[in-house]
């Protein structure tokens, strides 16, 4: 049997955003945790983290190698650095309660050290997990760590991932993997498909040519996280993200070309689709 395919309009979206809370303080907001960077690949971690920033959240830290410091200590002064010990690669994770929620992937590369650090969040915390990018490589290339994925984790692959990780791009065999290990993947695109475990899958269309450029699956990423981590329930925090994400994009066109779009445009234009969430 195929899985229902749901589409999903504005209105509904809209009752998933919370009021916020104006006297609340940094740390009513969530903590979240980023797991991103590697040598040459500073540029993904500083997506994924200022998404995560303009999510909402109160405090955000990031670990990444030491290579990285610098330009991150420049380009995201809002964040805490956390640095792993090795140069150019993260091999070691860093495991702590205070965080809400954690986002891996963007830029880490796919060095051994690097997956078993990975797999160490994936094993030892109970926070929320978002997966992405060399994350999902790292999960392709191992199968057997994908039994121990913890239910309820996102995974946000594009086709490309989807085919190397679940063996098809297929909405309705994504959703099989997804019921299979009762997690949510987002299999992105122009018409994005969010699998959930219960069996349905939820569409959402943002046709935008502007958005296909490098970048922009980190930009997602940090964004859920950063929703994760203000206590937004995994299917609430994919929803918003999917759709924040897609709005910000469509803003972005609509005040510039789409041939000119860079994913940090996405992350500008972020602030214009949360006016337009709460109309």
């Amino acid at each position: 049997m195929n899985p229902q395919i749901i589409d999903i309009d504005d209105q509904f979206v809209r009752k998933l955003l919370r009021e916020r809370n104006e006297s609340g303080h940094k740390g009513y907001f969530g903590h979240a945790l980023m797991v991103c960077g590697s040598y040459g690949m500073a540029g993904a971690a500083m997506l994924s983290a200022e998404a995560c920033l303009r999510s909402g959240i109160g405090k955000l830290t990031i670990h990444t190698p030491a290579c990285n410091r610098e330009i991150l200590q420049i380009g995201i002064p809002e964040a805490i650095l956390h640095i792993d010990k090795n140069e150019q690669f993260i091999e070691k994770a860093t495991i702590y309660d205070e965080y809400a929620a954690i986002g891996i992937g963007p830029g880490i590369g796919t060095e051994p050290q690097t997956g078993e650090a990975m797999m160490d969040y994936l094993r030892y915390t109970c926070q929320p997990i978002v997966v992405d990018a060399d994350g999902l490589n790292l999960l392709a290339r191992n199968p057997e760590w994908q039994k121990e994925i913890p239910e309820n984790t996102i995974l946000t692959p594009h086709p490309g991932e989807a085919l190397r990780l679940v063996g098809s791009a297929k909405p309705e065999d994504v959703s099989t993997y997804a019921v299979s290990h009762k997690i949510y993947v987002i299999l992105k695109g122009a018409q994005t498909y969010i699998c959930i475990p219960s069996g349905e899958i939820i569409r959402l269309i943002f046709c935008n040519s502007g958005m296909s450029t490098a970048g922009s699956g980190d930009v997602l990423t940090g964004l859920i996280t950063g929703l994760l981590a203000q206590k937004h329930k995994p299917f609430e925090a994919c929803l918003l993200g999917v759709w924040l994400h897609g709005t910000a994009g469509a803003i972005a066109r609509e005040a510039m070309d789409p041939h000119t779009m860079l994913a940090r445009d996405i992350i500008r234009f972020l602030p214009q689709a949360f006016k337009a969430l709460q109309r």
